[in-house]
């Protein structure tokens, strides 16, 4: 009886450290992401972030080779690319993205079979060549690069590390404190929940960057000249894509076009309320 009892008690001892300890690693994680603050003035808003500016564009210039060749490198074409660098300049030059210290770089790639555009932190902006050859005209690419461009000047990777991070920190808490001893398994089961649990924290930040994307993309090409209404086209062109079968890769890392395309019509309804000016670029 008195070895079950001291077991008993060393038992209970373990489980009380293993809550302290638990709740120290959450509240630093909590601590630690609520602390990190930054003002965007291209947003208006208080972001998370866990990285400097500097610290995005060494983490895109390190990234961009090989996310290039991923996608088999660049456009063998230099007209794809020469078209590429002249809408998004157009689109840098002409709006808050050019008193950034983000160094923007537009690359066409080669693949011509995964439908996908998408930024890294700190400016460097891709669109595969299969994508390209389904847009039909130059406001189209323009309203593609503006919401990607929205994505870099938004701090959405930014903000995304530093999400990672308060979700890993409170993924080890939970495991620490659910953990048993006595049961081997218990660890990965509680591991397994809270990893779904932050998985779905972070897609729904995930769509709410798109939406705001979306609203900075619109503001973006107004501002270049260029006609927001047919970022609204290239929605309807990527929904066309899916119905073949296969799911452009664009879906991944997007929501679905038709839900967006609400959103982008409520945001040029918003930009200009007096309808779209005549003469821009579509």
């Amino acid at each position: 009886m008195t070895i079950l009892r001291r077991s008993g008690s060393r038992s209970l001892v373990g489980g009380n450290a293993r809550w302290i300890v638990a709740l120290v690693i959450a509240l630093i994680s909590i601590v630690t992401y609520c602390s990190s603050t930054a003002y965007n003035p291209i947003t208006g808003e208080d972001q998370h972030v866990s990285l400097t500016v500097d610290q995005e564009i060494a983490l895109g210039l390190q990234s961009a080779p090989e996310m290039a060749a991923q996608f088999g490198g660049l456009h063998p074409d230099q007209g794809a690319q020469a078209l590429v660098d002249q809408v998004g300049g157009q689109l840098v030059n002409a709006t808050a993205a050019k008193d950034t210290e983000y160094q923007f770089e537009f690359n066409a790639l080669a693949d011509d079979q995964t439908i996908n555009a998408f930024a890294l932190p700190g400016g460097p902006i891709f669109i595969t060549a299969a994508l390209m050859s389904r847009l039909e005209t130059e406001g189209q690419l323009a309203g593609v690069l503006a919401h990607e461009i929205g994505h870099v000047v938004a701090r959405h990777s930014a903000e995304h590390i530093a999400k990672a991070q308060l979700t890993q920190g409170l993924t080890g808490a939970a495991v620490i404190a659910a953990a048993d001893p006595d049961n081997p398994n218990s660890a990965q089961r509680t591991a397994a929940i809270a990893a779904v649990v932050g998985q779905m924290i972070n897609m729904k930040y995930g769509r709410d960057d798109e939406i705001e994307s979306d609203r900075l993309g619109v503001r973006f090409m107004a501002e270049a000249g260029y006609d927001p209404r047919s970022m609204i086209r290239v929605m309807e062109v990527l929904a066309e894509a899916s119905e073949g079968g296969r799911q452009p890769e664009f879906f991944s890392t997007h929501p679905n076009p038709e839900r967006r395309i609400e959103q982008i019509q409520a945001a040029i309804q918003e930009e200009f309320p007096d309808g779209v000016p005549e003469g821009l670029i579509q």
